[in-house]
């Protein structure tokens, strides 16, 4: 066998088991089809998103929140050339720094299209190489998703890839889906005053987190200029002399027309397995395109193992990182683990979203005793500060062990905030034990061990 192990695809769950594949001594391969490493992730996907992020924040702050912390700023303007030029430099400098992991770990990188001639056997761009592996990684990913009814033309009618590289900032945008991936990209837009409008299926934003986040999140979004229609069922988007129209159904049943300058269409992703040739090694997709694995994340075929995006549940970057090296380490005989119920999800508005562990909803259709503690950040030293007083962390425990269930939060620096709540319950700590863990004052990890304080007999400091 020419390799240990070959891993198809360079996103962060691929490059990152490639490394770990190699630090365990495996002789391993990478296969990328396109001509940088990173996959969706750091080339249209996570890192330039938070680059734009990032840049409109500052611009938006300067212009309507300097004032209040006495810097005055006359002439303001967006260079969006400049700003698009930074991000394609972040994007490839972090791809630059993927490449030089792969030669740090000696990890052989070969370009092209992978696809399978039988288990051992993969053809990278048709009959252009061939190479043989014990074992295989399948690390493709995802790629966005169409509703049926609607052609993406990635003119006016874009996903999350066009739209983080405009040629302009439009006058007006209609984003089609309030998830994280449309509300990230609409606040880009928006603080950069583009008028912005968003259709949402369900009755809320973030419909998949917990109802009190979105509700907040749906405040300050409508604070900063962003138009929500929620109930609303997509119709049809046309595109016509330059505009989009998109047609909707609210929830009285009422045809409602919104015209634009682009339509974002950013109503989720679907498992890129396309071309991969898994017919000829015998793995079957269920209905919705996924690869079905099992405890150890093998497929139907020994020795083919998949993770991340391709295998369904949460389809983020570092869920596919922690499958990545839980196979690498199972198959050099140690004995990891992955608590598919510890994945923190965040959403990169500001202020951010976070969250980790059993929403309300959820432990209610479980029927499981829990209490509840909420702390907000206006209550905050440092929040206040900072002028960073909107959103909460709400605190989810059992009952009767006051074992941490979940943790939702909304506020600044939310995203780095989760990671502690997140060890927590990973040594399933209880709410008393973070309760009764010393913060720096001031700080906004303090909203919770408030929070904790609350969900333990009532009892926060400051509220």
């Amino acid at each position: 066998m020419d390799y240990d192990v070959v891993v198809i695809g360079s996103g962060p769950g691929g490059y990152v088991g490639a490394i770990r594949f190699a630090q365990l001594g495996f002789k391993t391969a990478l296969v990328e089809r396109y001509s940088t490493l990173g996959g969706t992730c750091l080339n249209v996907g996570c890192i330039p998103s938070k680059a734009l992020l990032d840049s409109s924040e500052h611009f938006y702050q300067a212009k309507t929140h300097f004032a209040t912390h006495g810097i005055r700023i006359s002439d303001l303007e967006v260079d969006w050339e400049t700003m698009v030029g930074r991000k394609e430099k972040v994007v490839a400098d972090t791809c630059k720094g993927i490449e030089f992991l792969m030669k740090k770990n000696k990890i052989d990188v070969h370009q092209g299209h992978a696809s399978f001639l039988d288990a051992n056997t993969i053809a990278i761009n048709g009959d252009e190489k061939k190479i043989t592996t014990k074992h295989t990684l399948i690390a493709t990913g995802s790629k966005p998703a169409e509703l049926p009814n609607i052609t993406l033309d990635k003119d006016r009618i874009i996903s999350s890839t066009e739209a983080l590289s405009l040629k302009e900032i439009p006058k007006k945008m209609v984003i089609i889906g309030a998830g994280a991936i449309g509300l990230e990209m609409g606040s880009v837009y928006a603080r950069l005053g583009c008028q912005v409008e968003v259709l949402e299926f369900h009755k809320s934003v973030i419909p998949l987190m917990d109802a009190g986040l979105g509700k907040e999140l749906l405040r300050t979004l409508k604070k900063m200029g962003m138009k929500l229609h929620l109930s609303h069922q997509v119709q049809a988007v046309e595109s016509k002399d330059g505009q989009v129209t998109v047609t909707a159904k609210n929830a009285s049943g009422k045809m409602v027309e919104i015209t634009a300058d682009y339509c974002l269409v950013a109503t989720g992703r679907k498992p890129f397995t396309e071309s991969l040739g898994l017919e000829k090694v015998g793995i079957e997709t269920n209905e919705r395109g996924f690869i079905p694995v099992n405890e150890n994340l093998e497929t139907s075929v020994p020795g083919i193992y998949a993770i991340g995006d391709v295998i369904g549940g949460a389809m983020l970057a570092h869920k596919a990182e922690e499958e990545a090296v839980f196979v690498a380490e199972l198959l050099a005989g140690q004995k990891p683990h992955v608590n598919h119920n510890l994945i923190p999800n965040v959403v990169y508005t500001w202020p951010e979203v976070a969250s980790v562990g059993k929403t309300e909803e959820e432990l209610k259709a479980e029927q499981r005793a829990y209490k509840s503690g909420s702390f907000n950040f206006r209550a905050l030293g440092r929040a206040r500060a900072a002028n960073e007083v909107d959103g909460f962390i709400k605190v989810l425990a059992d009952e009767k062990t006051d074992e941490i269930l979940g943790v939702h939060m909304i506020g600044a620096r939310a995203a780095d905030m989760i990671g502690e709540a997140v060890l927590a319950m990973e040594y399933r700590a209880s709410a008393e034990d973070v309760a009764r863990t010393c913060h720096a004052h001031p700080t906004f990890t303090e909203a919770l061990k408030e929070a904790c304080l609350a969900a333990t007999e009532n009892r926060a400091l400051h509220a």
